[in-house]
């Protein structure tokens, strides 16, 4: 038995929060119709096996692979292009979302001017609106406005994206050790100046970071999209499944398990390199 002084002052709070969790979880799951039991049945787990079973031996012809190759790089262009544009327009609208380079915070007790507030928010909204609509609905929108093919993929990912890795870079920003920056601003510095020599270097690790996380976001994204025909990976995926070629589509899930492992692994290079 516990003594008193040994006990954790934060069990309490802990477990009513924890019983506030599952109060909060269980009609989310009512009104999800979730019901797991459907996998135990038999008629489930046939149908199941036999379109798992379809799956093997993936297809490793000649011809297909050269396919896959062709579809495994258009996917990765996609990818890469949507996520450049992106950063286009995150960048500076992460800096002027941000409040980190505001003059009045460098001051202490400093208050926000109302100018810089008038341009923050807007900045802001349209960082919400951007990254608030899924791509596949802006890539729908592009199939129809530019026609089937990657064009359509790589302007939904740069729209979409954009909104999130500005929202998440200007967070970045303000996390960081505000310091040095504020001493360069007091001495007179420019914004841009204080901004590479006083937050980008204790950034830099989590900005690279966070960018290829999304980059690989962007992979899966392109893929999905492929299924409305945006190209790639997806678009071929989606023909697959059509004709019932299930040897195809195990060989280009195995190809997109390959690419998600090596943004993986550049992650943790480029994370060792800026530490």
């Amino acid at each position: 038995m516990l003594s008193r002084t040994q006990r954790d002052p934060a069990a309490l709070p802990r477990l009513l929060l924890s019983l506030l969790a599952l109060a909060l979880l269980w009609p989310g799951i009512q009104l999800s119709e979730l019901d797991l039991g459907v996998l135990l049945q038999a008629d489930s787990q046939s149908e199941m096996g036999r379109f798992v079973a379809a799956f093997w031996p993936p297809a490793h012809d000649t011809a297909f692979l050269e396919l896959l190759l062709q579809a495994t790089l258009q996917t990765l262009a996609i990818a890469t292009a949507g996520m450049a544009l992106a950063l286009l327009l995150a960048i500076p609208a992460s800096l002027l979302a941000s409040r980190a380079l505001s003059l009045s915070a460098a001051a202490r007790g400093g208050r926000p001017k109302a100018l810089a507030q008038l341009l923050r928010w807007p900045v802001r909204g349209l960082l919400i609106f951007l990254r608030s609509v899924p791509e596949i609905v802006w890539a729908l929108l592009f199939v129809r406005a530019v026609g089937l093919g990657p064009t359509a993929g790589v302007l939904a990912i740069a729209i979409t994206y954009s909104g999130m890795l500005g929202k998440v870079y200007a967070e970045i920003y303000e996390s960081v050790d505000q310091r040095p920056m504020h001493a360069l601003l007091q001495s007179g510095s420019g914004r841009l100046t204080a901004f590479f020599y006083g937050i980008l270097p204790n950034a830099a690790a989590e900005l690279t970071s966070y960018t290829v996380y999304r980059w690989e976001c962007a992979i899966r994204a392109s893929v999905v999209m492929g299924f409305v025909g945006a190209g790639g990976l997806g678009q071929q995926i989606d023909l697959s499944l059509r004709m019932f070629a299930g040897g195809e589509v195990a060989s280009m899930l195995l190809t997109f398990l390959l690419l998600v492992l090596l943004a993986d692994q550049l992650s943790r290079l480029l994370r060792r390199r800026l530490a």
